[in-house]
């Protein structure tokens, strides 16, 4: 884990905003749809943005975590509402509001998860909302 390589204070990560997890969690998302992406087919880049574009919009979060109801653990739930109900300062542009909060949620969820060590329980969650979503990769 990266933690491991550049060790320092830890803070425990329960006390993390739940606007540092979505922050952290936006990427891991992102690597998550990349490596999926780039590992289909070797294509140009801007085919291959184009398909990421899909998923990881807030639009397409925000589906996949409705799809998702019922699928996480109780300190998943709460770090989803917490997430979820967070302020940020921005919005996404080709979102609504409600969307964008739901995907902040989502996000939190899988930055708790990254920086807790348990990628395999992101990806999980990110394999079954895509397909219970029909937006299979």
């Amino acid at each position: 884990m990266i933690t491991d390589t550049f060790p320092g204070k830890r803070q425990d990560i329960r006390s993390y905003s739940a606007l540092s997890l979505a922050y952290i969690g936006d990427v891991v998302y992102d690597l998550i749809i990349r490596t999926v992406v780039v590992s289909r087919a070797n294509r140009p880049v801007n085919d291959l943005h184009r398909i990421t574009v899909r998923y990881v919009s807030a639009g397409a979060q925000s589906k996949i975590v409705q799809a998702l109801a019922g699928s996480f653990t109780e300190e998943e739930e709460a770090v989803y509402r917490r997430g979820k109900n967070s302020k940020p300062h921005t919005t996404a542009k080709n979102a609504s509001v409600a969307d964008y909060m739901k995907a902040t949620g989502f996000e939190a969820v899988l930055g708790y998860l990254y920086l807790t060590g348990d990628m395999e329980r992101a990806l999980y969650l990110v394999k079954k909302g895509i397909q219970l979503t029909g937006l299979e990769l």
